[in-house]
Parts: structure tokens; sequence; C-alpha cells
């Protein structure tokens, strides 16, 4: 019994150990992305390709954050466990991620308007605790709900 509860432990430290390199790596993507769309290469004075588009370039980089985040659970975190219905997992995934969005602008509005805190410092810390329950809802719904084999 002991052992297969230190197996089960070890397993689900590997899998959150691989889930926050490939969280980690997007999140590389996402603002290195933001940064050389809207700013260009560093050194560089004419800016990036969309220096006059910053919101669309929020987007394009986030959607790209999200298909390698989505790429690297299907295919290396969650690799033994994914569905065979590649477009359901993605439609799974997104939604996933769009209730993640919603934890972590849901502590920043709570901080706001429920609180009144409007310093940077309160809104820092109500984004870092939203991306932790955020982070911790996808980890356990990944598992659960989208990278499972029906």
């Amino acid at each position: 019994m002991a052992l297969r509860v230190r197996d089960a432990v070890r397993g689900v430290w590997r899998e959150a150990a691989k889930f926050g390199v490939v969280g980690a790596l997007a999140f590389v993507v996402d603002n290195g992305g933001y940064n050389l769309l809207v700013f260009g290469l560093p050194g560089g004075t004419e800016g990036g390709v969309m220096r006059a588009a910053p919101v669309r370039a929020s987007v394009v980089a986030t959607a790209a954050a999200a298909l390698f985040s989505w790429a690297g659970n299907r295919y290396w975190t969650y690799r033994h466990q994914h569905r065979e219905n590649m477009t359901q997992e993605l439609a799974l995934f997104l939604f996933v991620n769009v209730v993640g969005v919603a934890i972590t602008a849901g502590t920043v509005f709570a901080s706001r308007h429920l609180l009144g805190l409007e310093s940077m410092g309160s809104d820092n810390a109500a984004r870092v605790l939203g991306w932790v329950l955020a982070t911790l809802f996808r980890f356990v719904t990944y598992r659960r709900y989208v990278f499972v084999a029906p």
C-alpha cells in the first residue's frame, strides 16, 4: 500500500514538473512574442511589425502561447493519455484556459471593486493569487477532463 501511494505521489510530482516547464515556456512565448511584435528586436529603433496594434499583438502572442501549451502538454506532459479526437481536446483545452483567465481577472476585480484596493502592490498580489488559483485549476482539469483517453 505504501509503495503504491509513494509511486502515485512521484507520478503526480513528475507530471506537475512537466506541466510547470510547459507553462514557463508558454509564458516566454507569450511575453517574448508580444515584445517582439510590438517593440521589435532588442536595439532596433523601428519597433515591431505590430507596433501600432498592441492589443492585436497581445491576442496573437497569447494565442501562440496557448497553442504551444496545448502541444507541449499533449505530446509531453500527458503523452500517454490524450484523446483520439484532437479537435475536441483542443476545444476543451481552450475552454479551460478561458476559465483560467476569468479566475485571474476575478481576483483583480475582487481586489479593486469588492475590497476597494487600488495600488500597484494590491493589483500584483491579486494577479499572483489569481495566477496560482488558475494554475491549480488548469492542472486538475487538464489531467481529469482534457488529456484523458475516452
